[in-house]
């Protein structure tokens, strides 16, 4: 673990506070990942956890267990909230792409002394006959497709859509969950679905619609893949976003990673806690 990721002296009383007590974990939330790892910690008794939301989707997938839909506040409100609930250790499984939030649990941890454990899952990468034009801010992308004046397929969540709304060049088919609330582009169409989507519907999706571009973040995972391969294989160019930097601490790539570093974080806790008090 990084220096941001230590356990202080008072974080190792508190884990171990007493026979009775379990520590609590704080699932910063939202994605897939993070969904399974809830799974995963529901079945054990030597720990409690909360998934939190940030609520920026009405009808989200919640998972299995306690889970809290809202901002914190910033910094100062995510460490009161960290104190009032007793949170022992902070796992952040947010999207690549929540810069606020890992930045924000990254100082708030450090602060208190807590162990945070960042997991981000890989970018995908740049794969034989994938046609790629990869930038670094939206409107950046933005700038580019609408130079081009084609047919352009938006799969980037809503909440970047406004980044676009000068584009008057272009037409979009603008994919979400739920549909963009700011300014839109001239020429658009919104799609609301929701993923994953298969091989098949996506390129199908993108022959029906004559799509010259797709813009496309780089999440990484699964669940959205399918347009990028569906690209590839009907040799359309992807304009990709690349990825924020969320993290100064180390991180882990998958699930199982992050209930490994979280058993090892407990179990030498516990022990700490059991070799104080014999000293006693």
């Amino acid at each position: 673990m990084s220096e941001l990721n230590r356990i202080s002296d008072g974080i190792e009383a508190r884990l171990g506070r007493s026979p009775d007590a379990v520590p609590r974990i704080l699932i910063l939330g939202g994605t897939g990942e993070a969904a399974e790892l809830a799974a995963q910690l529901a079945s054990r008794n030597d720990l409690e956890f909360i998934s939190s939301f940030a609520g920026r989707v009405s009808c989200p997938k919640y998972p299995i267990g306690a889970v809290r839909v809202g901002g914190f506040g910033g910094i100062e409100g995510l460490i009161s909230y960290l104190i009032m609930e007793s949170i022992s250790v902070v796992v952040d499984a947010t999207h690549p792409f929540s810069v606020g939030i890992s930045r924000n649990s990254e100082v708030a941890c450090a602060r208190l002394g807590l162990p945070l454990i960042a997991l981000v899952r890989p970018a995908w990468q740049k794969q034989k006959n994938d046609l790629w034009h990869e930038v670094i801010t939206y409107a950046d992308a933005a700038e580019f497709v609408n130079r081009k004046k084609g047919r352009v397929f938006l799969s980037i969540g809503r909440q970047e859509v406004g980044s676009f709304a000068a584009c008057n060049d272009a037409w979009f088919l603008i994919r979400a969950i739920e549909a963009p609330t700011g300014q839109l582009p001239q020429h658009h169409e919104i799609l609301l679905q929701r993923g994953p989507f298969d091989l098949k519907e996506e390129s199908q999706l993108l022959r029906d619609y004559s799509i010259d571009h797709i813009v496309s973040k780089n999440s990484g995972g699964s669940g959205t893949y399918t347009k990028i391969e569906a690209a590839r294989l009907l040799g359309i160019p992807v304009v990709m976003v690349q990825r924020p930097t969320k993290h100064t601490a180390s991180a882990v790539e998958t699930v199982d990673q992050v209930v490994t570093e979280l058993t090892a974080l407990l179990t030498r806790a516990v022990q700490d806690g059991k070799q104080r008090k014999e000293a006693r």
